[in-house]
């Protein structure tokens, strides 16, 4: 048997750092303190109904499928997928009766944009240009390799490549240098909002994200999301993984700035390795006990980082079929977007909320009773420690009101209220106390300037030897695709420790 691997956390990087070093040939065992896998990757069961706990978009497909090819498996027998188009529908909500349908066919999205204007249509392929060039830098140059040291950053190769890509600006920047119509813009940047920062805030890089999405599309699992969580601990099973469930970690043991187990309650269990999928904050703040292993992310320094936003979701089980909405996911957009951006960010109650619909019963049958809908309401809101208000019955009917009352005016949802059998919700103190969210920030530490790249915590712990982190606090960050490679590079960096294993990186 091969050298023995703890991994904290069967979250999405957790199974697939779990996987690839099982495949590998070491001998891994999964430590999860939920009765289940996923994480916030996970599933809400109520009367028949089956939502998504949290990510229901599927993007980037490759990667969701390599872990399966890298161990030999046919991804199609494991998760199969299909495209969504159009890939979904925008409703602003001064005009909900004029919805814009977003495509990525290439000749049906052309249309909708010579309606807008001719000048944004010339302007949207040029953004398509410069944004595709900055993810070819991305992917080849940060997204899939480890910053251990400064070097490799800053050095004449990655800066020379850098300087053509046009970057240095905020994502809403960007996008303004090429559309002009208010509505064409919020609907190709507020995508930075899947990684947990505004549009107004983020960082030009992530403008890469609604790109991908013209150019690879949106996917849909049969299964839903946690069909990909499932198949994940089938094939680490298959591969001799072991998982234990209901076993929180309580401490990464260290002795001699070297993670020699864990503890789990009054258990000390050894291993040569450990993983760890625990959000990056809280990991630091309560596993990693020894003070010199913590290096620079002190106490003090984790509660004066960044964090992103958190999310309030209501799952609604319905008692009718939505026939007459087109879309699997339905976005909507407040009056005035960018105060909602500023409300979230600077923890004020929202007064005209942004928020998103998905109807996965829609394309998946399976996923409700017959004749029957299911719809997941997500509203993207302050994380725990920005909140300048409490998260208690009266905040959630405040929103719950907000939501149906604007739903209301959208046709099909008129009478929506009268139309719920039964419901719950998760709110941002739920991703703490679950999840281990810290401050219930869903998507992790914020992805500013300051917290990204070279800046972002790395997956090889500084200050200890044999221990490596994952997730989305963890470079190279959020979203689905973006934390499996997070998994990749964990899984590289240990082999590369382990034996010497040199990955090319150029």
């Amino acid at each position: 048997m091969g050298k023995k691997v703890s991994v904290i956390g069967a979250g999405v990087a957790g199974l697939a750092s779990a996987i690839r070093l099982q495949h590998a040939g070491y001998q891994v065992t999964l430590y999860e303190k939920e009765a289940r896998p996923g994480g916030k990757m996970n599933q809400v069961k109520m009367d028949g109904y089956q939502f998504d706990l949290g990510p229901s978009i599927v993007m980037m497909p490759k990667v969701y499928k390599e872990i399966f090819e890298l161990c030999g498996r046919d991804p199609d027998d494991y998760i199969p997928m299909e495209m969504l188009d159009p890939m979904y529908q925008v409703y602003f909500s001064d005009e909900p009766l004029q919805p814009m349908s977003v495509s990525n066919n290439l000749a049906r999205w052309t249309e909708t944009l010579e309606s807008i204007s001719q000048a944004d249509t010339t302007g949207f392929f040029n953004y398509l240009d410069d944004a595709y060039l900055g993810f070819s830098f991305a992917w080849d140059h940060i997204l899939q390799r480890p910053f251990r040291k400064k070097s490799d950053f800053y050095n004449l190769a990655l800066l020379k490549d850098g300087m053509k890509t046009k970057t240095g600006r905020s994502a809403d920047q960007f996008v303004s240098q090429y559309i002009k119509s208010e509505r064409l813009k919020q609907v190709i940047s507020f995508q930075t909002l899947y990684i947990g920062i505004s549009p107004v805030k983020s960082p030009s890089f992530y403008t890469m994200i609604p790109m991908l999405q013209f150019i690879y599309g949106i996917w849909f699992i049969k299964g839903g999301m946690y069909r990909m969580t499932k198949s994940m601990e089938e094939l680490f099973i298959e591969l001799g993984g072991t998982v234990h469930y209901k076993a929180p970690v309580t401490e990464i043991l260290i002795e001699k700035r070297r993670a020699i187990g864990i503890r789990i309650e009054n258990e000390e269990i050894k291993s040569d390795f450990v993983v760890c999928n625990a959000d990056f904050p809280y990991a630091m703040k309560h596993l990693v006990q020894n003070k010199q292993a913590k290096g620079k992310y002190t106490n003090k320094k984790i509660d004066h980082m960044e964090y992103s936003c958190s999310t309030l979701v209501f799952y609604l089980a319905m008692d009718r079929k939505y026939n007459d909405v087109d879309h699997v996911h339905n976005f909507v957009f407040s009056k005035d977007f960018d105060k909602n951006m500023q409300d979230i960010f600077s923890g004020n109650k929202l007064t005209n909320g942004s928020f998103y619909v998905y109807i996965a019963s829609k394309i998946d049958s399976s996923l409700a009773p017959p004749g029957k809908d299911g719809l997941y309401i997500m509203m993207p809101v302050s994380n725990v420690n920005t909140a300048k208000y409490e998260w208690n019955k009266e905040t959630i009917t405040y929103y719950r009101t907000y939501i149906l009352n604007t739903l209301k005016t959208i046709k099909a949802f008129e009478n929506i209220e009268n139309e719920i059998v039964s419901e719950t919700c998760l709110t941002p103190l739920d991703f703490e106390s679950k999840f281990n969210a810290y401050h219930g920030a869903v998507f992790g530490l914020l992805p500013n300037m300051r917290q990204s790249s070279h800046l972002r915590p790395q997956s090889k712990a500084n200050n200890c030897d044999n221990l490596y982190f994952t997730g989305s606090s963890v470079h190279p960050g959020a979203g689905v695709p973006i934390v499996l490679l997070s998994a990749k590079i964990a899984a590289q960096e240990l082999m590369h420790d382990d034996q010497g294993i040199l990955f090319d990186y150029t």
